[in-house]
């Protein structure tokens, strides 16, 4: 009964952990390649007052980590339904990296990109 235990708090302790590591790898997580793929687009500056003009979701931009991207096309299919608006035309980088989203988001994004935020 006590090697059931054992064993039984052993696998909740590895269950834990790979949960931890899983929700926490994408705050640090660099995509080399989408990384690459960023860098080879000729970088536009855009100020914040540039971004803020598009806050609808029929032409919605986001700023993630000083980066501009245009999330118009994936408004609509956005899994958290309007969630997406709350900081349209304005930075997201905290929502961006909230705990809901999936580590596919963190490949996907670099799709979106269109510039820099300038300061």
């Amino acid at each position: 009964m006590l090697m059931v235990l054992a064993s039984l708090g052993l696998c909740v302790l590895f269950g834990a952990l790979f949960l931890i590591t899983r929700v926490t790898k994408p705050r640090g997580h660099i995509n080399v390649a989408a990384t690459k793929a960023t860098d080879n687009k000729a970088s536009k500056l855009y100020t914040k007052a540039d971004v803020s003009m598009h806050n609808e979701r029929s032409d919605c931009w986001i700023i993630i980590k000083e980066k501009v991207y245009d999330v118009t096309s994936y408004v609509e299919e956005h899994p958290g339904g309007d969630a997406i608006l709350v900081h349209a035309g304005d930075d997201s980088t905290e929502g961006f990296y909230g705990p809901q989203h999936a580590t596919r988001v963190f490949d996907m994004i670099d799709d979106f990109y269109v510039g820099d935020l300038k300061h």
